[in-house]
Parts: structure tokens; sequence; C-alpha cells
């Protein structure tokens, strides 16, 4: 085959080619909504129900452990207190960084104190220096 016969095959492919049958039937069908499922109010009512008890269950748990501070607002001895240095050198670049994030969300939650996501974030962060913790405690 040359190129000539390649360049006639091209414009024959150019020319519309009707489909064998009608397509929008089909497309029409999908795009319809399907029949509404059956609702009921149990399952909003439930998820609620679980929420709150489950939201119960944690505080309940946080206050006997005393992990529930009497006043959430950043002071300057916590903000200033010295930072924790691991005995396992290998932790110690962990403990750092853990550190310096910790402050820089205190920072952050002095200019915005009831931001739910900055809240949050330094929860996580001292649960993962607990975590270190426990390693450092595990290595020892």
């Amino acid at each position: 085959m040359n190129e000539f016969e390649w360049r006639r095959q091209l414009r024959e492919l150019r020319a519309p080619v009707a489909p064998r049958h009608d397509l929008w039937a089909r497309i029409d069908v999908a795009l319809e909504p399907a029949a509404p499922a059956r609702t009921s109010s149990r399952p909003g009512w439930l998820l609620a129900a679980s929420f709150a008890g489950l939201s119960l269950l944690a505080v309940s748990l946080s206050l006997r452990q005393g992990q529930l501070p009497d006043h959430p607002q950043v002071t300057a001895t916590t903000a200033t207190q010295a930072p924790w240095k691991p005995d396992d050198p290998r932790l110690a670049g962990a403990a750092i960084e853990l550190d310096a994030a910790r402050l820089e969300l205190k920072q952050a939650l002095e200019q915005a104190p009831h931001s739910p996501a900055l809240q949050r974030l330094l929860s996580r962060t001292r649960q993962q220096q607990s975590r270190l913790r426990q390693l450092d405690q595990q290595a020892g």
C-alpha cells in the first residue's frame, strides 16, 4: 500500500456515517431520574441520636481523665514552656517539628480563638506528641 492509497482511505473516513440505530433513545433513558427511593425519617433521627450519644461518651471520658482544660485560653506560660527532648536521638527531629507546629498553632489560635479547624489541628498535634512520648518510653 502506498501513500496515495492511504490518503484516499483517509478522505473516505471524512464522510459522515449514520448510526445503525437511534442513540438518543438510550441517552434519554439514562438521563431520566430513577424512581425516588423510599425515604424514612428513622435514619435521620437514628443518626442524630447516635452522634449525640458518642459525643456525650467522648466528653464524659475526657472529663473523667481530666484532659479537658478548665479554660481553653492560651496562656503565656504554656506557650513559652520548654520543649520536650526525647532520650532517643531518632525521635529528636520529630519532637522539634511537633513542638514548632504546636507553637505556631497556638499563635494562630490567639488570632482566631474560635476556629474549630485550628483547635482540631492543635489537638492532633498534642496526640502526636503524646504518641511520640510513648515511643520514647518504649525505646528507652
